[in-house]
């Protein structure tokens, strides 16, 4: 975690001291350039202006999310990464907005997709969250196929002589 907060602060850093003064460098004709952006607010520019609540949101996440990848139940270690990707990046913007008082974004993929400008921090978020769904969704599948296995078991049981 340490290290990809730290990444995601290292490439805001370059962003703020090379990025910010020339706006945007064209990096794939009308798909992908680097762009610098002073984000507010949250993902997809929700909550403008509300520093403190996204902090506050933020640091909550961040205890619980530290609390379950320290607590001695937690043994997956599928989901200790996932959760290990989703606070790296919560921090990275964290520091962005407790410090700086906005998000450096920097990605923009906006004239291909339309897509906000985003940052590293964003994509640790994203992919991490990503993981841990497609884990819960095979976690449920093979339970409800346990389930569905052990009722066909329990029925052929109940039916011989």
């Amino acid at each position: 975690m340490a290290a990809l907060a730290a990444i995601d602060q290292i490439i805001k850093h370059w962003a703020i001291n090379q990025l910010q003064p020339i706006s945007q460098i064209q990096v794939i004709p009308g798909v992908f350039y680097l762009t610098y952006v002073r984000n507010f607010g949250a993902a997809f520019g929700i909550l403008q202006g509300q520093r403190v609540l996204l902090s506050v949101l933020v640091i909550l996440v961040i205890t619980v999310g530290l609390g379950c990848i320290i607590s001695p139940r937690m043994r997956e270690r599928y989901v200790i990464w996932t959760l290990a990707l989703i606070l790296a990046g919560g921090i990275g913007n964290l520091i962005d907005r407790l410090t700086l008082g906005y998000v450096v974004d920097y990605l923009d993929f906006g004239a291909l997709f339309g897509f906000p400008v985003f940052n590293f921090a964003d994509c640790c978020v994203v992919v991490g969250t990503f993981l841990l769904i497609i884990y819960m969704l095979r976690t449920d599948f093979a339970a409800a196929k346990r389930r569905a296995s052990n009722t066909d078991d329990a029925d052929a049981n109940t039916k011989s002589p």
